[in-house]
This record gives structure tokens, C-alpha cells and sequence, in this order.
């Protein structure tokens, strides 16, 4: 079974509590989302089912599969929302990231280590995602799985917070 296809069943993007905690989070950013956007917080990840890789070449690629189905169902502003979800697209397209990208970022708040840490070295994320860290001079792979996961859950709690005076309808306290 391909990495992204334990993601969706049990690991981090796990297809029903991911969504769950990007809605909360898209509501803590910007109030309540509408049908269209909830359907496109639930999709957005499904790509990484057919992905061997996390964050190598196939999983940069996953909100291709959940886009398309966005512009089947609601038409090109939520495909894009959904597309611009991730940082590689914005980049390769020259854009800003979507709404989507800042709370599926921010759901990380709703996280728990202890329910997070089990699914993530279940699915074999957690490897990926702690040598990708360490490579980049992040965190070292000497410090413990939950030492990086207070890390993560920071940096992403920065990354929103700064972003959020310029671009956030509905600027909160996070």
C-alpha cells in the first residue's frame, strides 16, 4: 500500500478527522465556510491516494486529483482554491496561497500529540516528514517525535499568525 493511501486511511490526512480539523480551523480564520468550501476541505487532500511520497515529486502533486473534482462540482475559483492549497502550485503559478492552504496549515492546532504521533508513525509519514526536518536543518533526528512535533506545531502557528494581518477576513487571536 502506497504511503498516501495509509495517510488517508490512518495516518495524518486521514479522510475523516483532517477535514474535520481544517473546517475548525477554516472557521477560527474565517468564520463559518460555506457547502462548496467544506466539500473542497474535505477533497483537498484525496491525491495523496495514488502518491508514493509525502512531499517527493508524486505528493507535490496530489491537489491535482482533489482540483479537478472542484472544477467538475463548483468551477475554477474553488478548483484553484483547492489546487493553490499547497505552496508548490502558488509558487510554480506565481500566486498566493489559497484560504485552504492557511487553515489545512493551522489545523495542526486541533492536533493532540498523543493522537497525531500514533497515526503519523503508523502510516510512515512521521519518517518522512522528521528526515525532511533534519535535512533541512530544522530539527535533528536525535531530538524525540514529540520534541519535533511541538516544533512543527509552532512554526506553523507562526507562519499563520503572520500571514494573517495580511490576508485574514476575520483576523483572531491564535
Amino acid at each position: 500500500m502506497k504511503i498516501g493511501q495509509r495517510s488517508l486511511l490512518i495516518g495524518v490526512r486521514q479522510y475523516i478527522w483532517h477535514p474535520v480539523t481544517v473546517w475548525l480551523a477554516w472557521h477560527k480564520l474565517y468564520g463559518l465556510p460555506s457547502l462548496k468550501e467544506t466539500i473542497c476541505i474535505i477533497i483537498h487532500d484525496w491525491g495523496y491516494w495514488f502518491c508514493s511520497d509525502m512531499d517527493g515529486e508524486e505528493g507535490e502533486r496530489h491537489p491535482e486529483h482533489g482540483a479537478k473534482i472542484a472544477l467538475r462540482l463548483f468551477g475554477p475559483v474553488y478548483s484553484d482554491m483547492v489546487l493553490f492549497h499547497s505552496r508548490n502550485y502558488a509558487g510554480l503559478w506565481d500566486t498566493q496561497p489559497s484560504k485552504l492552504y492557511w487553515a489545512d496549515k493551522l489545523s495542526l492546532i486541533y492536533e493532540p500529540w498523543w493522537l497525531y504521533l500514533p497515526r503519523a508513525w503508523a502510516s510512515g509519514e512521521l519518517f518522512e516528514y522528521r528526515e525532511k526536518a533534519a535535512m533541512a536543518g530544522f530539527i535533528p533526528l536525535t531530538e524525540n517525535h514529540r520534541t519535533w512535533f511541538a516544533w512543527i506545531k509552532e512554526d506553523l502557528v507562526k507562519q499563520v499568525k503572520k500571514h494573517q494581518g495580511m490576508a485574514m477576513v476575520n483576523p483572531v487571536g491564535i
